[in-house]
């Protein structure tokens, strides 16, 4: 890990102007959901509503989240031989993503089992299929993330090429940007190439090691013993930021009526990856504030929609409800 102080020259912030290169590698899965008034606890069956069909997973959500927020987007992933892996692809064209690095390979596409109660809230299982395949990257998507601004990752295809890719960003001076989730123990070799770790409080107890923290603070500085940065989302509460330049600071989130959470991370770490580029590495606690705001407000206009990445808002969609949810400078 390098302890160096990031630059702090912003060439545009959230709201402004100016494009970015992000780079996501992740997973891509086509998400089949189901709405129902609760959650099934174990060994109970409930009736839902229709099932619906949506393009998803982490990865192709957060490249979405990234190509509408304003960003110029690539997508290192993988999709199957079969009829789910052309919805994939369209519709991570359709939002822009730039999809040379995204491989054909035997077998089906992911799929992901999704349950959505009254509340919003969810329950998700997810048949790995063709992501499981990307086990390494070639030397185009090597070039790919060292022209990148930002390099982000997740933890839904083999942790052997999220390893390698943060690695490369690492060496090519690009930022490295890892959504831990779903949750696990990390290597060594993956956390010493990571600038910013954004975690919940499930997946930021798992990172540390599953020890005694009690308190958001005691987590925080358990997890900046393994990164420089960390980003912890509080859900509808906001979200937390740490550093080892001595930041530390809390966001609120906009107020609005929730009708489905599922993609609403996703959203947030997609704008979060658009705007900490934007800012070159946000340093002083105002930058950080508007970085951290800016991505509540794309988790929070997400959250408005039903469906996992046809809820991901648009720059235009963020910069709104930014506006109305934090009139004041950050």
């Amino acid at each position: 890990m390098t302890g160096e102080e990031p630059k702090a020259e912003p060439t545009a912030g959230p709201g402004g102007s100016g494009e970015v290169r992000v780079v996501v590698v992740g997973s891509a899965n086509l998400d089949l959901v189901v709405s129902t008034p609760t959650l099934p606890r174990p060994g109970e069956t409930v009736l839902g509503d229709a099932l619906r069909t949506i393009p998803g997973g982490k990865g192709a959500n957060q490249a979405v989240a990234a190509a509408r927020a304003g960003a110029r987007c690539d997508f290192v992933g993988a999709v199957g031989q079969d009829g789910f892996a052309d919805q994939l692809r369209a519709n991570l064209a359709e939002a822009g993503v730039e999809l040379r690095r995204l491989r054909t390979v035997p077998g089906p596409s992911g799929v992901a089992l999704i349950a959505v109660d009254a509340d919003a809230e969810n329950l998700i299982v997810v048949a790995p299929g063709a992501n499981a395949e990307l086990t390494s990257l070639d030397a185009d998507d090597r070039a790919a993330v060292a022209a990148a601004d930002v390099l982000l990752c997740q933890l839904e295809v083999p942790l052997p090429a999220v390893t390698q890719a943060a690695g490369w960003g690492r060496n090519a001076g690009t930022t490295v940007v890892l959504n831990a989730a779903p949750a696990r123990q990390l290597p060594a070799e993956l956390l010493d190439a990571v600038d910013v770790l954004v975690v919940n409080q499930v997946e930021a107890a798992m990172v540390a090691g599953g020890g005694a923290e009690t308190g958001l603070d005691a987590l925080l500085d358990a997890l900046l013993r393994l990164v420089p940065r960390v980003v912890l989302t509080l859900g509808a509460r906001g979200a937390c930021y740490a550093d080892r330049f001595g930041l530390r600071l809390t966001v609120e989130a906009p107020t609005v009526d929730a009708v489905d959470t599922t993609a609403a991370g996703d959203a947030f770490t997609g704008a979060l990856a658009v705007a900490w580029a934007e800012r070159r590495g946000p340093v002083e606690p105002a930058a950080v504030t508007a970085a951290l705001r800016w991505a509540c407000a794309a988790g929070a206009a997400c959250a408005q929609r039903p469906g996992a990445s046809t809820a991901l808002p648009t720059r235009d969609e963020i910069d709104a409800l930014y506006a109305q949810s934090y009139p004041e400078p950050a």
